[in-house]
């Protein structure tokens, strides 16, 4: 079966495509983070069609529903239930099958195309219940091992796609594209700027920490701002946010020389485009930080391409500052 998504040049007029292609509904399912952002990156190929997007409520959802078509659906996902909260992931998942099911039985897309997780499992099954074909794009967080969302979506995806001959050889009918590409674009002026994000999903405690006591020691000579996650730790004396409007996010991230963050692929991308010297700090399962190990993979992926700087200890940290002052970014 084929699936075509026709992308227009750059300077071709939506108006001049032909009206069924205009017509086609699409839905854009993504949870937060780096999901949604994955999407949004392929914006040439799912603009001209009558689209829109099922997306958890975060700071990046609320930013992209001023300009696009956004449905809200509850977080859920099975590593709640790993952290203790089997209960808690239950009753979000119960109400998040009934907001995917007024959602899709509404708006009836043809195509609905994700890139996973939980959050929008629900949508992706109804939209196959009730026809639509399915594109599967595995998270960008994934290069060795495929998640569990692309595990039990892909026996039902037309189309396949993922990051790596690895994956490829474990999702039957994959088509393996590289995402990486480094463009040559010049960087932004800096400020002397540290700017450290733990994400929009968790709080990451042992981050904030590591952070806040290089401050204090003096490892950390420029000015500090700390995003902490909500209910997150919020060290005396410094400026911190719980969480951030997704344009006051990439405001911070055009100012700051140096970025700390979590190896969330949302945080790390955005981070790079905006030309900051990224040291990441993967969040641990065996910590309670995270639902798996994932964002070691995605740290280990962007460091083997000299793009990041990992650092999981103080020490390592105290080092990593030190190393990506020293060289260009």
């Amino acid at each position: 079966m084929n699936i075509t998504l026709s992308t227009p040049p750059d300077d071709a007029a939506t108006t001049d495509l032909p009206r069924e292609v205009k017509s086609l509904r699409v839905c854009l399912a993504a949870s937060g983070g780096g999901h949604l952002r994955q999407l949004l990156d392929l914006e040439r190929a799912w603009q001209p069609y009558n689209y829109f997007f099922v997306s958890e409520n975060s700071p990046l959802s609320q930013s992209l529903a001023q300009s696009h078509p956004v449905f809200f659906v509850d977080h859920f996902a099975l590593g709640q239930a790993k952290l203790g909260s089997p209960f808690k992931m239950l009753a979000a998942a119960w109400r998040n099958f009934v907001q995917s099911t007024r959602i899709i039985w509404r708006e009836r897309p043809d195509i609905i195309i994700s890139t996973g997780a939980g959050a929008v499992f629900f949508a992706v099954l109804w939209a196959r219940l009730l026809g639509a074909k399915f594109i599967l794009i595995e998270t960008f967080a994934r290069f060795d091992q495929p998640s569990v969302f692309a595990r039990a979506a892909s026996p039902f995806a037309q189309y396949k796609i993922v990051q790596s001959a690895a994956l490829a050889k474990k999702l039957s009918g994959a088509a393996a594209f590289d995402p990486f590409e480094i463009l040559d674009t010049r960087r932004p002026e800096k400020k002397p700027l540290v700017f450290a994000t733990v994400g929009a999903t968790l709080p990451f405690d042992r981050m904030v920490e590591m952070v806040a006591t290089l401050k204090a020691s003096g490892d950390i000579s420029e000015d500090l701002v700390i995003q902490t996650g909500i209910g997150g730790l919020s060290p005396l004396g410094l400026q911190t946010y719980e969480t951030l409007p997704f344009d006051s996010m990439l405001a911070y991230l055009r100012e700051a020389d140096i970025v700390i963050c979590h190896g969330g692929t949302g945080s790390l991308i955005t981070a790079l485009r905006e030309g900051c010297r990224v040291i990441v700090v993967p969040r641990l399962f065996e910590k309670g930080e995270h639902y798996d190990n994932h964002q070691k993979e995605i740290t280990r992926a962007f460091a083997g391409r000299g793009l990041v700087t990992p650092a999981g200890t103080l020490e390592a940290l105290a080092q990593a500052l030190k190393t990506v002052r020293a060289r260009p970014p």
